[in-house]
């Protein structure tokens, strides 16, 4: 059986397409992107706990600089639709949050867990071709993940 640590996406792999419902109701998959845009894929923990909060106010307040730069922001964690649609609204955030449910696309990446209990912070900035560029694991620092992001895909638009 393959460890966990040998299933974890890595820079310079292809990103691992995937289809997930967002807080609005629409199918979000990675693959209808490609060649359109750079995506910026953070999964996060859970929708209105404090770190959680802070980074995606973070995405949010940076969002049309993503946008200018031609970037696509996803935010996952495995809260419900009805979950994301509420923190959406109360956060006012202009991206999809997409509902991985049963956890089956943080496994797919590879996002570790910390203390094996609270599920990982990690965002994979993905280039056009799908091809992941960067990624940002800090568990801690909910607001470094958009501001290193920023800088990826300021790299990426030449």
């Amino acid at each position: 059986m393959k460890s966990i640590e040998s299933k974890r996406i890595k820079v310079g792999d292809v990103a691992p397409d995937f289809s997930l419902p967002d807080h609005g109701g629409e199918v979000i998959s990675l693959k209808n992107l490609r060649d359109k845009k750079n995506v910026v894929l953070f999964f996060y923990p859970r929708d209105r706990t404090p770190g959680c909060s802070m980074e995606a106010a973070a995405f949010r307040d940076m969002h049309q600089l993503f946008q200018d730069l031609d970037t696509m922001i996803l935010g996952i964690s495995s809260n419900s639709t009805e979950s994301h649609c509420g923190f959406a609204s109360s956060r006012k955030l202009p991206y999809h949050l997409l509902s991985d449910a049963g956890g089956e696309v943080r496994k797919l990446y590879g996002v570790p867990s910390t203390l094996g209990l609270i599920p990982g912070r990690v965002t994979y900035v993905i280039d056009k071709n799908g091809t992941v560029r960067h990624i940002i694991s800090s568990q801690l620092n909910p607001r470094k993940h958009a501001v290193e992001a920023l800088k990826i895909a300021n790299a990426l638009a030449g």
